[in-house]
Formats: structure tokens, C-alpha cells, sequence
């Protein structure tokens, strides 16, 4: 089976345990790339929603897939987010190619690269955790929903809709958030000097160069795998949003439908990762 070969990917909100997981799709996506370094950017396993009945066979097959990856030699960073922070208190766990942490710095072609999962600057996570929860739960309801509506449009040869996202657009206050999320943190990246800042959370992929009368930065988003389907991949100095689109994924020769945001590295020089700093 062919393999792309990406340098880095990171993967973020995955919600293995719910509903909304849509585990088949990224199984597609995992068995079709060996990355070097593969970065699990948070809300991976979804601890507040974990039933029996909602870890089926499928997402068990999904841990299996990326212990077999760290088996065959790609590095994997499990940084925490809220939905398993459970997990922050073995967050300096580590074996063979499998580390768990809070958050890293990598030096990756001599930038300097903040990735964590964001929830930490989210005030509704911090100062109202069980509302954060309820609206969790809520949230998780109306993507059942929406995979069943789904479901119909790709019988009908239509494509996905994310009856959420609409939401979303459509309300002024989540917006807002989502600006206000990115601006603390590119502040926060700009400030300590970082040329790149890595992030999920918000289920918004995006990539932006960003410069200020106080510096400048790159922040990058991998987006979800509940709504849009999305990674960052770094290959030979690029950043790229990959979008998984199951109307024209084939797993042998898989298309990629990639987003014209782009970073500003372009070299010839293979991808060096190395002073790993866990904080």
C-alpha cells in the first residue's frame, strides 16, 4: 500500500468515546501516511463522554493503529487537553516511541515551535468547568444527530454538512470566542518569542502569519476530527491543512484536498526535531 511520508503531522479533537468521532475516516487517513512525527494535539480520548456503548470496535482499532505506528518508528507526542485531562497526571509518561505530556516546545529547522491544546486560556473550561461539561454533552447530542443526517446526504451522493459549525457561524458570542482565543494566544506566542504556535480546542483549522508592532508569529490550528476532518502536515519546510473528503479518498493513492494557506519555510533541508523541552 502506497504511504505518503510527511515529516510531522498533528492530529487534535478526535473524541474517541463519542458519538460525533468519526474513527472510520480517520482509520482511512491513518493507514495512509507514515509520518516521522506523528502529534496528538489534545482531546484525543474523550473521558467525559466514555461509555461502553460509545468505544466501539472501531475506535479501539484506532489506539491499536498508533501503537502499531510508534511500534514501526514514528515518534508520538500525546499532549493533554480538557476532554482527557485525566491524563495530566502521568503527563510525564513515556515509553519507547510514545510520550504523553501537558505541552512541548520543539526546535524544528531552527524555529521555535509552543504547542499545547488550548483549553488553558478558554475562561469557560477554567472558571466554569461543569457548564463546560453540560455544554459537552449537549454538543455531542447534536453531532449524533448530525452523523445521521449525514449519512442520507452521502447515500444521496451529497457532501457532509456540519449542522454545529452552522451554529457557530451564525452566532456572534462563538465568533468572537474564537477570535479572542486566537488573539490571547498569538499574544502569548509573540511575547515569548515563538515562531510558531500550535493549538486545537476550537475545532477551527486554519493557518495565519500574524505580525504585530511587537513581533511576529505563525499560528496554526489542526481543526477536528467531528466536524472538519482536518491535520497540519509538515513536509520538506511547508505547512498544509490536509482535509479529508470521503467522496474522492482512495486508501492506495489518496487525494488530498489541501488549503492554500501555507507557512513561510521553504528549504531544501530535511526536517531536523530535536531540544525537546517538556514544561
Amino acid at each position: 500500500m502506497y504511504k505518503r511520508k510527511p515529516e510531522i503531522v498533528v492530529l487534535s479533537d478526535i473524541h474517541l468515546g463519542t458519538y460525533g468521532c468519526h474513527a472510520r475516516e480517520l482509520q482511512n487517513y491513518l493507514e495512509s501516511i507514515e509520518p516521522e512525527t506523528l502529534i496528538l494535539n489534545g482531546d484525543i480520548i474523550d473521558f467525559w463522554s466514555l461509555k461502553k456503548s460509545t468505544f466501539p470496535q472501531s475506535h479501539i482499532r484506532i489506539l491499536d493503529t498508533l501503537i502499531q505506528m510508534a511500534y514501526e518508528g514514528t515518534k508520538i507526542y500525546y499532549i493533554t487537553g480538557n476532554h482527557d485531562d485525566v491524563l495530566r497526571q502521568l503527563s510525564s509518561f513515556s515509553m519507547g516511541n510514545i510520550n504523553l505530556r501537558d505541552k512541548l516546545i520543539l526546535n524544528v529547522d531552527q524555529k521555535k515551535y509552543w504547542i499545547f491544546h488550548g483549553d488553558v486560556f478558554d475562561t469557560s473550561i477554567t472558571i466554569t468547568p461543569l457548564l463546560a461539561k453540560i455544554g459537552g454533552i449537549s454538543y455531542d447530542w447534536l453531532i449524533k444527530f448530525n452523523r445521521l443526517v449525514n449519512k442520507w446526504r452521502l447515500k444521496m451522493g451529497k457532501g457532509r454538512i456540519s449542522l454545529s459549525k452552522s451554529v457557530k457561524s451564525g452566532v456572534k458570542r462563538a465568533i468572537t470566542f474564537i477570535n479572542d482565543f486566537e488573539k490571547i494566544i498569538i499574544s502569548k506566542a509573540i511575547q515569548q518569542g515563538y515562531h510558531y504556535v500550535i493549538c486545537g480546542h476550537i475545532h477551527h483549522p486554519v493557518i495565519k502569519n500574524i505580525s504585530t508592532s511587537k513581533g511576529k508569529t505563525i499560528y496554526m490550528n489542526a481543526g477536528d476530527w467531528v466536524e472538519n476532518l482536518t491535520s497540519l502536515e509538515y513536509f520538506d519546510g511547508e505547512w498544509t491543512i490536509y482535509e479529508y473528503d470521503d467522496l474522492d479518498f482512495q486508501i492506495k493513492n489518496p487525494k488530498l484536498d489541501i488549503k492554500s494557506h501555507k507557512s513561510i519555510l521553504r528549504n531544501n533541508k530535511p526536517s531536523e526535531i530535536k531540544n525537546i523541552i517538556n514544561l
